[in-house]
């Protein structure tokens, strides 16, 4: 192991393994720059080597390309995971140059960083300066950076820094008159312990918000639900809902999306099955994320596309593949508006965009547009726009930048199918394509199918 300016240098990265789109949360995006740098680094045998590259990366840098690495290296879900202990170094870097402007949520990501990574005294440094620094600010200004605190302990599952930090704010709470520093300071507390799995200290605090005679809000009301749900405690969700219920909170898509994603991470299609039901009756109309959440938990469709080469392309094909149980809970979404808000139909051209879908539901969103255009060119005898536009991105905000699944899947659906549309020479995102001839192609495809049959 190298030694690297009194911290550890981690040692080259072997091969990265490829994840799924699906499977991992988005990092923050890497400028062109920001990745040769950390590539480099990564592969430095020698520490001054290493310190030479930094001090030469944020000499030569803007404000923009400094500032994304930074983030991207603080980030949970972060590409080089074995560079994370980089960033502090980095940052005091950064915080030498002339254009740097404190800010104090990302100096919550990097202590909250630190003592992920076991550098506590580099992060009591920190906390120490931070709070020298706020020693005269208002109320509102200290538990904005302590809320910060908490939600980035939360997303690097840190339930030590968690509680430690909801200590501080409680303290704060306490001894402020703002009602404003209650309400978030609560917000974030609740929301804290929900995300690393303590969702009955959540409701202690809960409790404490209605014995002072306030109703908690919404977003006290869906971290608990969440947190019950997502922790595995589903008769807990459940009660919370109906108390959410009778406290005069209704639910709404964000609220289902949560119920449902819990569902999913738990093994619990029936049920799953019962709240997408229930949604619809209840006029709740269902999101991409919806797709996302139930179309991830379809072990049918995710094996499906381990193996892109022997997809379905119809969707009685597809329903054919799965289980009884996936086969009701794909039904169930094909009855939501969600490809019409998707799709824009306009005399001259015609969008279909497919950003912040999970490549299961770029999959089945994809299999649901072709099967509305033959109904338009077939049953309703309709004439396709001037241009076909199928937008997918180019990886610019996937986890490895410029490696999109969805265009991945979007190429391998169209070249199998022989469908005309191809990526646009000019928007390497973009498949395109003329109406003429994509409904030249519906009209083959019906011909070859009635021989077949």
């Amino acid at each position: 192991m190298l030694i690297y300016i009194g911290y550890n240098l981690p040692p080259p990265a072997l091969a990265t393994t490829h994840f799924r789109q699906n499977r991992l949360p988005l990092a923050c995006a890497l400028t062109k720059q920001g990745i040769r740098f950390l590539k480099l680094v990564a592969v430095s045998q020698e520490s001054a080597a290493a310190a030479g590259q930094l001090r030469k990366f944020v000499a030569i840098s803007s404000k923009h390309v400094a500032l994304t690495t930074l983030s991207h290296l603080l980030s949970h879900s972060t590409s080089y995971p074995h560079l994370s202990s980089l960033g502090f170094h980095l940052y005091s870097l950064i915080k030498q140059q002339t254009w740097f402007q404190w800010n104090g949520k990302q100096v919550a990501e990097l202590i909250a960083k630190l003592v992920k990574e076991q550098m506590l005294e580099e992060a009591d440094e920190l906390l120490a300066e931070v709070t020298s620094k706020l020693e005269n600010s208002s109320d509102r200004g200290i538990c904005g950076f302590f809320c910060n605190l908490v939600d980035s302990h939360a997303k690097h599952k840190s339930e030590g820094g968690v509680l430690d930090t909801c200590e501080k704010i409680r303290e704060l709470i306490q001894q402020s008159s703002s009602v404003y520093v209650k309400q978030r300071g609560y917000q974030s507390m609740i929301g804290g312990l929900c995300e690393v799995g303590l969702p009955f200290k959540a409701e202690i605090l809960v409790e404490e918000i209605r014995e002072n005679g306030v109703k908690p809000s919404i977003f006290d009301m869906r971290s608990l639900v969440y947190g019950y749900g997502t922790a595995g405690f589903l008769e807990d969700m459940k009660r919370s809902i109906i108390r959410m219920e009778a406290e005069g909170h209704e639910l709404d898509t964000v609220c289902y999306n949560m119920v449902i994603t819990s569902l999913g991470i738990q093994g619990e299609p029936l049920e799953m099955l019962y709240r997408l039901k229930k949604m619809r009756q209840s006029g709740i109309p269902p999101s991409i994320r919806t797709y996302n959440s139930v179309l991830n938990s379809c072990q049918g469709i995710m094996s499906l596309l381990e193996n892109e080469k022997s997809l379905p392309f119809s969707i009685d094909e597809l329903l054919s593949r799965l289980q009884p149980v996936e086969v009701d809970l794909v039904r169930e979404l094909l009855t939501s508006s969600v490809l019409d808000k998707l799709i824009e139909w306009k005399p001259s051209e015609m969008r279909l965009d497919l950003h912040g879908m999970h490549l299961s539901t770029a999959f089945l969103i994809l299999l649901q547009w072709i099967d509305e255009l033959k109904q338009r060119v077939l049953v309703r005898y309709e004439t396709l726009p001037t241009e076909i536009l199928v937008i997918c991105g180019c990886g610019k905000h996937s986890y490895n930048r410029g490696e999109s699944p969805v265009r991945g899947l979007a190429k391998e659906m169209m070249k199998s199918m022989q469908c005309p549309l191809r990526i646009d020479r000019k928007r390497d995102g973009c498949f395109t394509g003329k109406g003429k001839a994509l409904t030249q192609w519906i009209l083959l495809q019906e011909a070859n199918s009635n021989q077949t049959a």
